[in-house]
């Protein structure tokens, strides 16, 4: 972190002593103190006044549009008003303006299945979510909003088939970690011309460290990012104008317009390696709260999530489930707000009483029982998890007793093991894990011990690479050799940037990598590293 990161902004400790520690600690206090930090209205939207759509004179979707969470009826429609993306309040007054919507079969939008309005609210920085039901179920739609005389682009989106029903094939992509300022985000503009259902975005879709005038690795030459960027987000205005410089990227909204996504974060949306309400700096837990809610508020604002995901001060209930008929139950995982402090000082380290503490967890125990009861009411062939840091063990060298990463599921061993008997005890079929955060591949067989490789395989993971952090990358990394033979459950690691998509049917699943040759230079051309495929009732991963 840089130097100017380890202190909080002046509003962040001006909040935490008006309100002090102990009212902070409770949720209306949690929003009390965003409000005084941010001069955010506590009376709510009705208090604004509304501006005339017409006196907008500036194509106000910059930011493009977006759709996720799809269920067998409905959609999740997202955009926000932007006319003036890179500046405080994004070029609109502090007043509510009316959008309509329309979602339709057709791309030419000549057979309309709903339309409506909806407000934006300057207390949620003009952004809407539009939760469209009474669809039919497993359906193409179209989708576009209008503010004005201005219109957004198309975006195209899909409800989930009915539940119970019979689904023989779906096809996700898995993407994470778009550090805006390591490179351009070329796998996205690949991926919106791939033909899949759904996207799973697993965390990292802000970082917090600052963008300086030519966009770090993207080395512009044809524009000057302003100031503002160049400092590391803190507050609830940071957070909001960061969003806008990522979602202005033409590639990352082509992705949201071809497809609906399913999102969780990891870290950086907040701040990197943060466990619940402990920075890494060791600041006062009360002014990182204020900090959390801020960026819990923007997550929320600028992603493509349902009222059930709307914060509350610094909380954000993000773990929850999407089921695709009975093929495929998703049940998305949130490892950073509940968790326990990472053990041994969040240095890589060898096994020891504090990775297997039981008292140590990495979901959180609610989150742990949700998981696990709603693998026991699950009639889906694949369940499938979509999380963020690496749940199989991944030793780091090859000493007898090797280091671990205490960041990951490897640091909370306790906890995994939960997870895994969990998964034994209710009898689920063929566990997956999707995970991102690392920047490279990986594919793992997931053991029933990971000290005995000739144990049986309980399920697959599918790591995610990233779509910029860590810039180029290579195919194979410095320690590509190590960590290959230290873990023999370890069956793919490449280091290039891309995505992954996989493709579930009835009698297998197929993993394609897919990766380009860099992001620090424009328009690379998307190849496929690897393939792999585990079959159904036979956990374990081979190649394809």
């Amino acid at each position: 972190m840089t130097p100017a990161g380890r202190h909080h902004a002046p509003e962040l400790r001006a909040a935490a002593r008006h309100l002090g520690r102990r009212r902070f600690l409770t949720v209306t206090g949690a929003a009390a103190a965003l409000a005084f930090a941010t001069n955010l209205p506590t009376a709510g939207a009705a208090s604004a006044a509304e501006l005339d759509a017409r006196k907008i004179n500036k194509d106000p979707f910059t930011l493009g549009v977006a759709s996720g969470d799809p269920l067998p009826g409905s959609v999740l429609l997202w955009t926000r008003l932007a006319p003036s993306p890179y500046e405080p309040g994004s070029g609109l007054p502090n007043e509510r303006v009316t959008v309509q919507w329309e979602l339709a079969h057709d791309a030419r939008f000549r057979r309309i299945a709903r339309r409506g309005s909806v407000t934006a609210h300057p207390e949620f920085n003009h952004s809407v979510h539009v939760e469209v039901d009474h669809l039919d179920a497993g359906r193409t739609y179209y989708f576009r909003f209008k503010a004005g005389q201005w219109i957004s682009d198309t975006g195209r989106t899909r409800t989930a088939p009915a539940t119970g029903s019979k689904v023989s094939a779906l096809t996700l992509a898995a993407v994470s970690c778009q550090a805006y300022h390591d490179g351009y985000y070329t796998p996205y503009k690949h991926l919106a011309e791939d033909d899949v259902d759904v996207v799973f975005h697993l965390g990292d879709y802000l970082y917090e460290y600052a963008v300086n005038a030519v966009g770090g690795a993207r080395n512009y030459t044809d524009r000057t990012l302003p100031a503002l960027y160049n400092r590391e987000t803190q507050t609830l205005e940071d957070y909001r104008l960061r969003y806008a410089l990522y979602k202005s990227d033409p590639d990352l909204r082509a992705a949201h317009a071809a497809h609906p996504f399913v999102v969780t974060w990891d870290d950086h949306e907040t701040e990197n390696n943060y466990a619940g309400d402990l920075d890494e700096n060791g600041n006062p837990p009360a002014e990182f709260l204020i900090r959390r809610a801020a960026a819990y508020r923007a997550y929320w604002e600028n992603l493509p999530l349902r009222s059930p995901q709307r914060p509350s001060g610094p909380d954000l209930q993000l773990y929850r489930r999407v089921k695709w008929g009975r093929l495929a139950q998703f049940d998305i995982l949130d490892t950073r707000q509940y968790r326990s402090d990472q053990a041994y000082g969040d240095k890589a380290h060898v096994p020891g009483p504090e990775t297997d503490d039981p008292a140590r967890t990495i979901t959180g125990a609610t989150q742990e029982r949700w998981l696990i009861d709603g693998w026991r009411r699950s009639q889906a062939l694949w369940n499938v998890v979509p999380q963020q840091v690496t749940f199989s063990e991944r030793r780091l060298d090859l000493n007898a007793e090797a280091k671990l990463s205490m960041d990951a599921w490897d640091g909370y061993r306790a906890s995994r093991q939960r997870v895994l008997d969990g998964a034994k005890s209710t009898g689920i079929e063929n566990l997956m894990v999707l995970t991102g955060d690392v920047h490279v591949g990986y594919a793992f067989d997931i053991k029933e011990s990971f000290d005995d490789q000739s144990s049986r395989n309980v399920g697959t993971e599918i790591v995610a690479t990233s779509i910029a952090s860590g810039k180029d990358g290579a195919e194979k990394p410095a320690n590509w050799e190590t960590y290959t033979k230290a873990n023999p459950h370890m069956k793919f690691y490449n280091g290039r940037r891309g995505y992954v998509t996989v493709a579930l049917g009835t009698e297998s699943a197929r993993a394609d990598f897919k990766t380009v040759s860099a992001v620090t230079t424009p328009g690379a051309p998307i190849t496929t590293a690897a393939s792999f495929v585990t079959e159904s009732g036979d956990p374990g991963l081979k190649p394809a």
